[in-house]
């Protein structure tokens, strides 16, 4: 068995706590480590890193773990660390990734990778020069829904696609009478907040990878909700969008609508939908499902405002079957990179993909300043 120490750095928060250590990192240890092509046993020693000394220490007693610090060189500086992942708030990234690329580190973080192109793409020219692995989370492409739709697009189900439209959010409590769900922080722009910032990385690697590459974007970000109460009850203003409204233009002429929102009640089957209409057939696919509906099965419904609907519209879609078993996403992409670490293969969703998806980000901000279309050059 050989043991990898991975530096894990902001597991205090939700995500990095619930997904990434739990649900990811402490699974495969769980499991007995995880099993190289070679045969070997991996088994992955994580070191916890963040502010508060007394968080760490009730994390790692909580999980039977013994190493953690507050002092990110100290803990780069220790030849067992061999991974350095990132999931800390967007505006720490860059110079925490910076310093673990400089220190020989393969890194492993979260997106969006920075704030700008420009930081994105320095950073992944850093690891590059350094020989160094490094992995961004896709999280996404590895839900059932998504790997069912995708399964659907390679085998040609949907004969010329038309159109793509993705529906996400839910309503998040402004926190005066009720706690929201989200940290404060995502909803202050000084603080790396902000909806385009957030979903447009996902949803460039989304259309790249299951549909066809993004070429151009036209996007109107809102803020719904101008004031927020904070972890401590206190009012603050809102100044990074909420929302995000965008049509992109996908290679052989797809188009993509895209609504994202944290200011909108949820009237779906998902908090998130992914909608793909072709001229042989649609599909609509959420984080786990997938249901198709046919050319040889659509009905022919006549607009008539004046009589009551009588067709029941989603009774008449076929439930793609599971036909596989499905992990966490989190874990099965953990697994991969951490494959890809130990046998030195290349690994697909790097660091300039993370800087991908900071461009369309960046080009839907600049995008909606200016009040146009903008073609997504090639990077």
């Amino acid at each position: 068995m050989k043991k990898i120490s991975i530096l894990m750095n902001g597991v205090t928060g939700r995500m990095g706590y619930r997904q990434h250590l739990v649900r990811s990192v402490l699974a495969i240890r769980d499991q007995g480590g995880l099993v190289l092509p070679d045969g070997e046993i991996l088994y992955p020693e994580p070191v916890l890193l963040g502010r508060s000394a007394a968080k760490l220490e009730a994390l790692c007693a909580r999980h039977g773990l013994t190493r953690y610090s507050t002092d990110l060189d100290a803990a780069l500086a220790d030849p067992e660390v061999e991974i350095y992942f990132d999931a800390q708030v967007t505006t720490a990234r860059v110079a925490a990734l910076t310093k673990a690329i400089a220190a020989g580190k393969h890194v492993y973080t979260e997106k969006p990778t920075a704030e700008t192109l420009p930081e994105a793409l320095a950073l992944a020219e850093a690891a590059r020069a350094r020989g160094v692995h490094h992995g961004v989370v896709a999280d996404k492409l590895y839900l059932p829904g998504l790997q069912k739709l995708k399964r659907l697009v390679a085998s040609g189900f949907f004969g010329r696609i038309l159109t793509v439209r993705i529906d996400f959010g839910y309503w998040v409590f402004e926190g005066d009478w009720q706690a929201a769900q989200r940290p404060s922080w995502n909803y202050r722009a000084e603080d790396g907040g902000g909806m385009i910032l957030d979903m447009f990385p996902h949803w460039r690697y989304v259309l790249d990878h299951v549909i066809a590459p993004v070429r151009s974007v036209y996007a109107q970000p809102a803020t719904h909700i101008p004031h927020r109460v904070d972890e401590r009850g206190e009012t603050y203003a809102a100044t990074a969008d909420d929302a995000a409204y965008a049509v992109l233009e996908l290679e052989g002429g797809i188009i993509a609508q895209i609504n994202s929102s944290w200011a909108t009640r949820v009237d779906r089957t998902e908090l998130v939908t992914f909608h793909v209409d072709g001229t042989h057939g649609s599909a609509v696919a959420g984080l786990r499902g997938c249901r198709i509906q046919h050319r040889n099965a659509t009905p022919k419904p006549v607009w008539n405002p004046d009589l009551p609907v009588t067709h029941d519209f989603r009774a008449q879609w076929t439930e793609v079957p599971d036909n596989d078993e499905y992990d966490n996403g989190f874990k099965v992409q953990w697994e991969q990179f951490l494959t890809a670490v130990a046998t030195g293969q290349p690994y697909a969703h790097d660091l300039f993909a993370g800087a991908r998806g900071v461009q369309l980000a960046e080009l839907g901000a600049q995008s909606a300043r200016e009040g146009r279309k903008l073609e997504v050059p090639s990077l």
